[in-house]
């Protein structure tokens, strides 16, 4: 962690423009906070990054063994109450800087099939692929949704995170951190016609550095509920939950804002 942490105050000396993005979603999400604030939790998420890159190799080349201490679960009892009742098990995740230790640690204590967008570059996007797909049960591009859905019906708890613009899809503008925010439909087609329910997902480092707890709150209540905008505004919701109560793990340096609605000044230079 502390090897992340040093690396992450790396990149955010160098990255420039990624801090000038983060700084704009920062002021825009939490305008009462001083510009001291704003540097403060962008710089703690950039050590959270290079954090997260000692995670991605402990995900890829951690034993199980050595990972299994690590972990604690909250919250099991919802997704167990899902999965007893019949229905399959959706984990609303978001981009926070730990998300990919949360599918490895999770994928330790039950079977989990995981949702990813392609990288660009096709022989890194090859080796990601097979690394997640030696502890993955399906790793599955987020274009073959149904696929995605066969999964959530044979029950298998499906980690899932729509908190990025999408511009080329279907979206509503919903709130976000007080901004309007382009945000995908595609949750609630997927809900409906898996018939799984939505929990909401959250991994949390521990402070002593000590290892990680997974959280799973209760489903979401009326969802989908046939409205494209509650819905949506359901999914950010869970999302702004966590990421007002720990700024520093939301991934801000990603431009979330990018699709404003009609007329609206674009956020970012």
């Amino acid at each position: 962690m502390f090897a992340g942490r040093c690396i992450g105050g790396i990149i955010y000396l160098i990255a420039g423009s990624r801090r000038k993005v983060a700084d704009i979603n920062l002021q825009h999400c939490f305008s009462d906070s001083s510009a001291a604030d704003r540097k403060r939790i962008i710089f703690q998420c950039f050590q959270n990054i290079g954090v997260s890159l000692m995670e991605m190799a402990m995900c890829w080349w951690w034993s199980d063994e050595r990972l299994k201490p690590l972990v604690e679960i909250q919250g099991r009892e919802h997704l167990d109450a899902v999965l007893a009742s019949g229905r399959g098990a959706i984990l609303l995740a978001g981009h926070f800087t730990s998300l990919e230790i949360s599918g490895r640690l999770f994928a330790l204590s039950m079977p989990l099939q995981v949702m990813y967008k392609a990288q660009s570059n096709d022989l890194f996007d090859k080796y990601i692929y097979a690394q997640r797909s030696s502890y993955f049960v399906n790793t599955i591009d987020r274009k073959n949704t149904r696929r995605l859905i066969k999964g959530i019906k044979d029950q298998i708890p499906t980690w899932y995170a729509p908190d990025q613009d999408f511009r080329r899809e279907k979206n509503v503008f919903a709130p976000f951190l007080g901004v309007a925010t382009a945000t995908i439909t595609a949750s609630s087609r997927i809900a409906q016609s898996s018939g799984g329910a939505m929990l909401p997902f959250y991994p949390e480092r521990k402070a002593d550095g000590s290892g990680y707890i997974l959280r799973i709150d209760a489903p979401l209540e009326d969802f989908p509920s046939g409205d494209d905008l509650q819905d949506a505004t359901a999914i950010n919701r869970s999302i702004e939950k966590y990421a007002r109560l720990h700024p520093e793990n939301y991934l801000w340096i990603h431009k979330r804002f990018k699709t404003r609605p009609a007329g609206e000044k674009a956020f970012y230079p």
